[in-house]
């Protein structure tokens, strides 16, 4: 199904207000790469299944990740235009206590194929999870940005960040006393927090699983031009079609999973209605206080230590 969006300026996409394509299909994502054209998508972000038993999954096994990631190299590498970027979004599979970090699995099967590089391995850390108690608490997946060919887009200016000291100076040489950071402000690293979607965010869907528009966004700025298509194979509740959506590029995905499908068409539609149903990318993360109860010690917390 395809949603064009307005050409109203929004406060994320503002600077490039045009009508970006947006396809939505109820498919298999094999059968979907299969289907498009070679050499035509500048940027495939996705997010795969881990295999850990949820309702979209098919199976609950690591090495079926791992078969089916043999089979997913070559498609996505054959849809890759020559200068484009593959960055695939992945935790751990965890079964029994026992971790397998999934990116480790993905590097290995992906790295072989030809002509696709390693550029980062992207920590994406978050606050908010899952309280172990046999192990410390997971608070971070990772992203792998693959490039197909040497020629890559990259627009770090797109994604820089404020400087923790904007005011810092050269001490020394010709320059000395002037400002030495960029006015911009500074590359992001390759350490990103970004909160993850818990019950409260203003994204929250009925995916269990879905990823922050945020996160997307920065890829679709850093890696591609407006107007370029970026494509989701797994594309769940459609966070990736928004950030296209937000950023004025074109974009095509799919899931096997009709009420996904429909979640992911009720939130681009609400993007080409101008509600801000996201959290801005450059939102500084929430600090308490200290002076509302939830973020006050308990007196007994520190008698228990």
């Amino acid at each position: 199904m395809d949603h064009s969006l307005s050409s109203q300026a929004r406060k994320s996409g503002d600077r490039y207000p045009r009508k970006p394509a947006i396809r939505l299909e109820l498919q298999d994502a094999f059968v979907f790469l299969s289907e498009l054209k070679p050499g035509s998508v500048d940027l495939i972000v996705s997010s795969p299944p881990y295999c850990m038993g949820r309702e979209y999954d098919t199976s609950g096994r690591v090495e079926d990740f791992i078969a089916d990631h043999e089979k997913l190299a070559p498609l996505l590498v054959n849809a890759l235009k020559a200068r484009g970027s593959l960055c695939w979004q992945v935790g751990h599979h965890v079964r029994s206590g026992v971790v397998v970090p999934l990116d480790a699995v993905v590097y290995q099967i992906f790295s072989r194929q030809p002509g696709l590089s390693l550029r980062n391995r992207i920590i994406w850390t978050f606050g908010h999870g899952v309280h172990a108690s046999r192990r410390f608490s997971g608070r971070h997946e990772t992203i792998l940005w693959f490039t197909k060919g040497e020629n890559y887009e990259f627009n770090l200016d797109a994604v820089r960040i404020p400087q923790k000291y904007p005011g810092k100076r050269y001490y020394k040489g010709p320059n000395k006393g002037d400002f030495s950071g960029n006015p911009l402000g500074k590359n992001p690293s390759d350490v990103w927090e970004i909160p993850n979607v818990k019950s409260r965010h203003v994204e929250k869907t009925d995916h269990p699983c879905q990823f922050p528009v945020a996160l997307v966004q920065r890829l679709v700025r850093a890696l591609t031009k407006p107007g370029e298509l970026v494509v989701d194979p797994f594309m769940g509740s459609g966070s990736s079609a928004v950030a296209a959506a937000l950023e004025a590029r074109r974009f095509s995905g799919c899931d096997i999973k009709k009420e996904y499908i429909t979640i992911a068409r009720t939130r681009v539609a609400a993007i080409e209605a101008g509600k801000e149903v996201y959290r801005p990318a450059d939102r500084p993360i929430y600090q308490p206080s200290g002076r509302d109860a939830v973020s006050k010690r308990p007196p007994h917390f520190t008698s228990l230590r």
